[in-house]
């Protein structure tokens, strides 16, 4: 008998002597989102980009179904997981405790990333692609941006117009 998430989550497990994992549907990030992912409780320690595009989220304008619904979990893959069937970004930046980021690319970014971009998004470290990042030592570590692809560029924006090197 199966067990587990079924059609509208994009993956049913069939046996669980022998995992056996097979894709129902394609499953595709909405073209927009209005939710964002991030830990606010961090706000004074952020890039300026990320707290002014953090503002922008906030800002009232139908056109753009801003202002956007904050939900943090506090877990990548559960709040990937919502921004993935619901429309949204997650946000994971550099901070002034830890400048290079804190999440670590190869095993949680890398992963993250690709299913992201599969399923229509995108995700970069403010600037570059995820997926283009050479691993400098096995824990190396990025910030993080990952959703929507509309809202993922419109962050990136803000990371470059609010950089200190702009």
């Amino acid at each position: 008998m199966p067990w587990g998430p079924d059609v509208e989550t994009n993956l049913a497990i069939r046996s669980a002597n022998h995992l056996k994992v097979r894709f129902i549907q394609q499953s595709l990030f909405p073209p927009q989102g209005n939710m964002y992912s991030i830990n606010e409780g961090n706000y004074s320690k952020f890039p300026l980009g990320v707290k002014k595009y953090i503002k922008y989220c906030q800002e009232q304008d139908p056109a753009t179904l801003r202002p956007y619904t904050t939900r943090y979990i506090g877990s990548l893959v559960a709040d990937f997981h919502r921004n993935l069937l619901k429309g949204g970004i997650y946000i994971y930046p550099s901070t002034a405790s830890h400048p290079k980021g804190k999440l670590r690319l190869l095993y949680e970014c890398n992963p993250i990333a690709f299913l992201a971009e599969q399923a229509g998004g995108k995700a970069s470290d403010g600037t570059n692609r995820i997926l283009d990042i050479v691993p400098e030592q096995l824990h190396h570590r990025v910030p993080f941006f990952v959703g929507t692809k509309s809202m993922v560029e419109k962050a990136e924006s803000f990371m470059l117009e609010f950089s200190v090197n702009a």
